[in-house]
């Protein structure tokens, strides 16, 4: 069996790291004056007060050296997806009666519901086509059945068989890869491009109803194409009893604008930003495709934040650099974590060194343990601190990708999937 696919359990349950395409700080585990697998931009942090550490490490997806772990379940994250959905459905259903000034709470309402859909999707959807969701086979089906037909992406069995198969074997980031085909077929980015070239046609993608349309079109098909009796019938029950619902009791356009606005366009936005940091493409000339220093170069963490105001600056340095700190962590860093990078997608490079942990959950904590343990025969982890950041990485590494390789008219050639499907995420 390839590496891509070993079934490890994963270590014991605990990175530093910024990795681009240049310069890259590594996670090597060893000792620093902050202790062993400390990061200098998270141990910038250590200062504030101790209650918020908890909160800046989900928030930055990197914990503190020596930080105690918090153990959480499978039933946890598919527990607060859900409350994550129904509250923000409640808040966008409050503003929209109360009208007026309260339309603003449109604002949190889709946020908290976009994030719940996202984890639903990244998370749940995604462990359960590993079967470890709750390791059972029967009941990770049937959520993520359910999960497909809600959201609307594609069905669950053909994404289950599509994502082991050609995403986490030795087609990994080929052009048999759906991630490799979302780039150049959906987003129209390619080898040769220049970095400020892809994030102009990604930026325009992201504001065109035109790309939007077609997107939502291809999750219908997505969905429809391939899936069971019993899928097919359960999505037309769900989908046509909420619509049914939203008719018969007149409140259609609250769920247009609740329900449908996060699913559709905010979703796609995300599905489209989260693609263009998830995996590096392989330099030109590499000739080994195999073993663990070729997939572990291929994916690195992405912590969000930035490094706290130093230390002994004068009052009125120290006052504005604190200040321009907390604002920017509110305002850019956490809606980029909250919106984009939910869940487990910070750490990503950890499921793809061990994608069938049963630590999946404590996903944080679980990638710092197996830092601290020396990652277990596996090359040093790497990260990039902030989003663009990390989208810089991936474009430069397209960029500089062969084009005979990566050349988007050879795709029907070596995979037999269906263009459209390559919206998906």
């Amino acid at each position: 069996m390839d590496i891509g696919t070993t079934a490890s359990r994963g270590p014991t349950m605990y990175d530093t790291t910024t990795a681009s395409r240049g310069p890259a700080m590594r996670d090597s585990g060893t000792a620093s004056p902050g202790g062993p697998a400390a990061d200098p931009v998270r141990e910038s942090m250590r200062r504030l007060p101790g209650p918020l550490q908890l909160p800046l490490t989900f928030l930055t997806g990197r914990p503190l050296a020596g930080q105690r772990p918090v153990h959480l379940t499978a039933g946890v994250h598919l527990a607060t997806a859900w409350l994550s959905v129904l509250f923000g459905l409640a808040v966008s259903g409050t503003g929209l009666a109360l009208g007026g000034v309260f339309l603003l709470l449109l604002v949190p309402g889709w946020a908290m519901t976009l994030h719940g859909q996202r984890n639903l999707r990244m998370m749940i959807y995604h462990q359960c086509s590993h079967r470890n969701m709750f390791g059972r086979r029967r009941l990770d089906t049937v959520i993520g059945y359910s999960v497909s037909a809600l959201l609307v992406i594609q069905n669950f069995g053909r994404y289950s068989r599509e994502h082991v198969a050609d995403h986490h074997a030795v087609h990994h980031m080929t052009l048999r890869d759906p991630t490799v085909q979302a780039f150049l077929i959906s987003l129209d980015l390619h080898p040769g491009m220049t970095r400020s070239r892809m994030w102009r046609r990604v930026l325009v993608k992201c504001a065109s109803p035109r790309f939007h349309l077609a997107f939502a079109v291809s999750r219908i098909r997505s969905f429809w194409h391939g899936a069971s009796g019993p899928e097919k019938a359960a999505a037309c029950l769900l989908q046509g009893g909420i619509a049914a619902a939203a008719v018969g009791t007149g409140l259609w356009p609250a769920v247009l604008v609740a329900w449908v606005v996060p699913l559709g366009p905010l979703y796609q936005i995300s599905n489209t930003l989260r693609l263009c940091v998830k995996h590096t493409f392989p330099a030109p000339g590499t000739t080994v495709r195999r073993g663990k220093e070729y997939f572990a170069s291929l994916t690195n963490a992405i912590f969000i934040g930035e490094a706290a105001p130093a230390p002994g600056l004068p009052v009125v340095r120290g006052t504005a650099g604190w200040l321009r700190w907390t604002l920017r962590m509110l305002f850019l860093h956490f809606p980029c974590r909250y919106l984009v990078l939910t869940g487990d997608t910070v750490v990503h490079d950890y499921h793809h060194r061990y994608p069938a942990s049963r630590q999946w959950p404590d996903y944080l904590f679980a990638r710092q343990q197996d830092l601290v343990d020396g990652h277990r025969g596996w090359p040093e982890y790497h990260a990039e601190w902030g989003l663009v950041a990390a989208v810089n990485r991936v474009f430069d590494s397209l960029s500089a990708a062969d084009p005979e390789e990566f050349d988007v008219r050879r795709i029907r050639s070596v995979s037999r999937r269906e263009l459209f499907a390559a919206f998906d995420d």
